[in-house]
């Protein structure tokens, strides 16, 4: 399954629209009002989904994941010096990433590829392809992929 993540040129939170390989609106994503990023998630129907919260006063960066009022777990930045890397408490998931921090890698605990996560440059706005290898991860893929850059503009 593929997803294109692209985010809304013109808004004062950050706000994406994803779209699958057809064209068609699968989730939205408002950003609101808080101390830290706060990223909501909403189906192609409107419904709530998720949310992805900025945890303020850590060390290194740190998001709560939550599919619908569910805490999931959360996802940290470990302290790499030339590649990022993230882990997730709850899938068993880790996130390696290039020195260029533009392509991610999502493995399970045996290893296996869980998903890839491509930036695309020569955009106006930030646009990332979610290549998912089961559709019943993609939730948790996009909540990965927003955490991510999240915490890019957060050190930036």
């Amino acid at each position: 399954m593929r997803l294109l993540l692209r985010q809304r040129f013109f808004s004062w939170f950050d706000s994406f629209d994803i779209y699958n390989d057809a064209g068609a609106p699968v989730y939205t994503v408002q950003g609101k009002l808080s101390w830290g990023h706060k990223l909501e998630i909403s189906d192609a129907s409107g419904r709530y989904r998720g949310t992805v919260q900025e945890r303020v006063l850590t060390f290194l960066p740190q998001f709560e994941l939550y599919e619908g009022e569910t805490y999931l777990g959360c996802i940290r930045r470990e302290f790499t010096f030339f590649r990022p890397s993230f882990t997730l408490d709850f899938r068993n998931w880790t996130v390696d990433g290039n020195w260029l921090e533009w392509d991610y890698e999502i493995r399970d605990g045996a290893g296996q590829t869980v998903a890839e996560i491509s930036k695309e440059v020569l955009h106006w706005s930030d646009t990332y392809v979610l290549d998912v290898k089961r559709p019943e991860d993609a939730l948790y893929v996009l909540m990965v992929a927003l955490a991510i850059d999240a915490e890019k503009c957060s050190r930036n």
